[in-house]
C-alpha cells in the first residue's frame, strides 16, 4: 500500500509539476492586456478617417466666416444664431414635427403587426413576411417618391379613379409626406420589435390567465411595461430615420413642406441666398445635436429591454 501511494502522490507531483510549467509558459507567451487595443486601432482609425475628419470640418466651417470675406475666415456665432431663427427655425421645426408625427403613427401601427407575425403559426408566411419588412425598410428616395405620384399624385391612379381631390387629398403636403414616411417607417418598426415580442415568454400570459386576468390586462400591467422600453428605443429609431431623410422629400414636395434638410440643400447649392454654406454647416451641426440627443436616450432603453427579454 505504501508503495501504490508513493507511485501516486510521485505521479500527482509530476502532473502538477507539469501543469505549472505549461502555466508558466502560457504567462510567458500571454500578451499584454494593453496590447489588446491593438486590434481596435484599424478601426479606430476608419471612424475618424470617415466620421471625425467631416465632422470637425462641419463645426468648424459652423463657427467661421466664409474665407471670401474681407477679412477672411474667423470665429464667430452669427451661423448658429442664424440656423435657429427665420425660415431655418421654421425648418427645424418642421422636420421635428413631421418625424414625431410619423415615428408615432409607425409605433402604434408597427406594434399589432409585428405581434401578428410573431405568433403567426406558419413558419413560411413569417419569414416572408420579415423579409419583405427588411427590404420595404431600405426602400426610399426617387423610386419611392415616383410610386406615390403614380398612384397618389395628382394625376394619380387612385387619386383620378376615387376622385381624391375633391375630398381635400393633397399628397404634396405634410400629411402626404407623413403616409409616403409610413412605407419604410412600419416595416422598420416591425424589424425592431420582432426580437422584442419573441423575448415574452409563454410563462407570463399562463401566470396572468391563472391568476384571473384578462388579455387586455394582461397587456396593460404585464406585456406592455416590459415591451415599453423596446417600444421607445423603436420609436427613437425612427424618429431619427425620419429626421435624416432627404431624397423621398426632396424627389416629392421639394420646398412645399419646410424640412431642415431642404434649408441645407438650399443653402448649399444657392437657391435662395449666395454664400450661406457656413449657414448649411451650422444647420448640419443642429442635426447632429438632434441625432445626438435621441442616441442619448436610445441607448439607456435598449439596455433596459435586454435586463427583461435576454
Amino acid at each position: 500500500m505504501s508503495t501504490l501511494q508513493a507511485v501516486a502522490r510521485g505521479d500527482n507531483t509530476t502532473r502538477s509539476s507539469g501543469s505549472s510549467t505549461r502555466a508558466g509558459a502560457a504567462r510567458r507567451w500571454r500578451l499584454p492586456r494593453s496590447a489588446g487595443w491593438l486590434g481596435a486601432v484599424p478601426l479606430l482609425l476608419f471612424a475618424a478617417l470617415v466620421f471625425g475628419l467631416p465632422a470637425g470640418t462641419m463645426v468648424f466651417g459652423a463657427l467661421t466666416t466664409p474665407e471670401t470675406v474681407p477679412d477672411g475666415a474667423r470665429f464667430t456665432g452669427a451661423n448658429m444664431s442664424a440656423s435657429l431663427h427665420g425660415p431655418y427655425l421654421t425648418a427645424l421645426i418642421g422636420s421635428v414635427k413631421l418625424s414625431a408625427v410619423s415615428a408615432l403613427i409607425a409605433a402604434v401601427v408597427g406594434l399589432p403587426v409585428a405581434h401578428a407575425v410573431v405568433t403567426s403559426r406558419f413558419r413560411a408566411l413569417r419569414e416572408a413576411v420579415l423579409a419583405g419588412a427588411g427590404v420595404l425598410a431600405n426602400f426610399g428616395g426617387v423610386p419611392l417618391a415616383f410610386a406615390f405620384v403614380a398612384t397618389l399624385g395628382n394625376a394619380g391612379v387612385l387619386t383620378t379613379r376615387f376622385h381624391l381631390l375633391g375630398h381635400g387629398w393633397n399628397l404634396y403636403g405634410f400629411w402626404g409626406l407623413t403616409l409616403v414616411y409610413l412605407y419604410f417607417l412600419i416595416p422598420l418598426m416591425v424589424l425592431t420589435l420582432a426580437p422584442a415580442l419573441e423575448g415574452l415568454r409563454r410563462q407570463w400570459r399562463e401566470a396572468a390567465h391563472n391568476n384571473g386576468a384578462s388579455t387586455f390586462r394582461y397587456w396593460m400591467h404585464v406585456a406592455l411595461p416590459i415591451l415599453m422600453p423596446s417600444l421607445l428605443g423603436g420609436y427613437v429609431l425612427l424618429f431619427g430615420t425620419a429626421f435624416s431623410a432627404y431624397a423621398t422629400a426632396a424627389a416629392m414636395v421639394g420646398s412645399s413642406v419646410p424640412l431642415v434638410t431642404m434649408q441645407i440643400a438650399d443653402a448649399l447649392s444657392g437657391n435662395v441666398l449666395v454664400g450661406q454654406d457656413n449657414v448649411a454647416l451650422a444647420l448640419g451641426v443642429d442635426m447632429v445635436l438632434v441625432a445626438g440627443l435621441v442616441m442619448a436616450v436610445q441607448v439607456p432603453l435598449q439596455r433596459r429591454s435586454t435586463r427583461w427579454l435576454a
